[in-house]
């Protein structure tokens, strides 16, 4: 019987396991920590009963992703929660750009903009399904859908400035900046549009969603249908060098590159191995979790009914912030993303006290504290946050990658998002998946598409390990 190991049990390691599983491949999945799920693990980290996210909260692309929605893991407990309102964005004055599941909804709150608006996203929205099968592959591919690639490309490969050149109101340009800044990058560099345009049709195709329970729920699901297609799945094993691991006809690494030099070192050929360690990592993330009692005061009523908040000002103010992470330089005033999964999921609060999840971007390897920086830049739009307090977790940046090896400098999309990386990651090749050790593959988000529980970059390295395979 054909067999493979997968190193990693985060979604993409288990994505990649299930894809070889269900091809009748005997599969054993090998993880470093305790439990699996990597980014998607969900813990109660400040007061009893209150569940917070780790990583990841928000799963627009877990409903969008063409392999997780064939996977039918509502079977295994998968429950998708959505708030009142997907995404808000807050403004000095009161005022908040607002994203509604609804394209006419939305574009109707956003006044002479709405037209524009839904200009540009009606298509996007329509034609999402189709889109995704082409823009979760690799680069180097032959479309399925050539001329709505194309159209996509055209808008993705613009700097996210131009873009929100579209609008004049402040409110929309904040709203798509915010979605953009997703991508880690100086608003102001090209490609940087591309985030903010799937995930805003994203969102108007499906939502941003959370899993009920928590998005551990997501994993500990694919490890159950996993387990029923006779995969096997083992925690606390760290793997340091290929030579440690049993005779398998393919092994699937859900590692970061420089994780992939470490355990496979002089077998990597030379050019790949130069690559990887040159593979740059983007800026990092410095988290807080806080529990809240009545949950946050925000003075926009909408802020209170959104899951997410993208907290940063105007557009402007979120260039200047990303342009200063991207030189290594904090920002006085960061961009914070602010999770209140409770208001679509109310099992993860105890009674009136609510988990509150967010996170600010930061230089690379940033060792100081932004706690209060990111309080501060909440509380500018939700005036008493402070007093409702009742407990707190820190996650600095430094403590990345202890949590995740993957997360290097605190990096938790697994890779800086320049024009070179977002086109040809890990390295410029025809197969980004294939190390070019035989049998042995790459899997992390460091590969197409990247971050994001989606379970794509798996499910890419799976397919490139059958085709060898067979």
């Amino acid at each position: 019987m054909t067999e493979a190991i997968v190193v990693g049990a985060g979604p993409n390691g288990l994505a990649a396991a299930l894809a070889l599983a269900g091809e009748g491949i005997d599969v054993t999945v090998l993880e470093a920590a305790d439990r699996i799920g990597g980014g998607t693990r969900t813990s109660e980290l400040t007061v009893p009963g209150v569940l917070h996210d780790h990583c990841s909260a928000f799963h627009p692309m877990g409903l969008g992703s063409p392999f997780l929605r064939g996977l039918s893991l509502d079977r295994y407990g998968v429950a998708w929660r959505w708030p009142e309102i997907e995404v808000a964005h807050p403004l000095d004055g009161g005022r908040a750009g607002v994203l509604l599941r609804s394209l006419d909804d939305t574009a109707a709150r956003l006044g002479t903009d709405g037209g524009a608006w839904r200009r540009l996203f009606g298509p996007l929205a329509e034609g999402f399904d189709e889109l995704v099968e082409d823009v979760m592959r690799p680069v180097v591919h032959v479309p399925r859908h050539p001329i709505r690639l194309a159209r996509f490309g055209t808008r993705a490969l613009l700097p996210a400035a131009w873009t929100a050149g579209r609008w004049d109101g402040a409110e929309a340009r904040a709203l798509f900046g915010g979605v953009a800044a997703h991508g880690f990058h100086p608003l102001g560099r090209p490609t940087t549009s591309a985030i903010g345009l799937m995930l805003i049709a994203a969102g108007h195709r499906f939502g941003w969603p959370v899993a009920e329970g928590g998005s551990r729920v997501i994993t500990d699901a694919m490890a159950m249908l996993l387990t029923d297609l006779g995969g096997k799945i083992e925690t606390g094993v760290r793997v340091a060098s290929l030579a440690e691991l049993p005779r398998a006809d393919a092994v699937l690494l859900d590692l970061a590159p420089r994780g992939v030099v470490e355990v496979a070192g002089d077998q990597l050929p030379a050019r790949v191995r130069r690559a990887y360690e040159r593979y740059r990592h983007g800026p990092g993330a410095f988290k807080i979790d806080l529990a809240v009692e009545g949950g946050i005061p925000w003075a926009n009523p909408d802020c209170r009914r959104a899951g997410t908040v993208h907290v940063g000002g105007s557009f402007e103010e979120m260039a200047d912030a990303e342009s200063d992470v991207g030189r290594g330089r904090m920002p006085v005033r960061p961009f914070v993303l602010v999770g209140q999964q409770y208001l679509a999921d109310p099992t993860r609060s105890a009674g009136d006290v609510h988990p509150v999840w967010a996170y600010a971007h930061v230089p690379h390897g940033y060792s100081g504290d932004a706690t209060e920086s990111i309080l501060a830049q909440i509380e500018r739009f939700a005036p008493g946050l402070g007093d409702r307090i009742v407990g707190r977790s820190v996650t600095a940046t430094t403590a990345w990658p202890t949590y995740n090896a993957n997360y290097v400098g605190g990096d938790i999309i697994t890779g800086e998002n320049t024009p070179l990386q977002v086109a040809f990651r890990p390295t410029v090749a025809l197969d980004p998946y294939y190390t070019g050790i035989p049998g042995v593959y790459i899997c992390s988000a460091a590969t197409p598409p990247g971050g994001g529980v989606h379970g794509m970059c798996g499910y890419n390295a799976a397919r490139s390990a059958l085709r060898r395979l067979s």
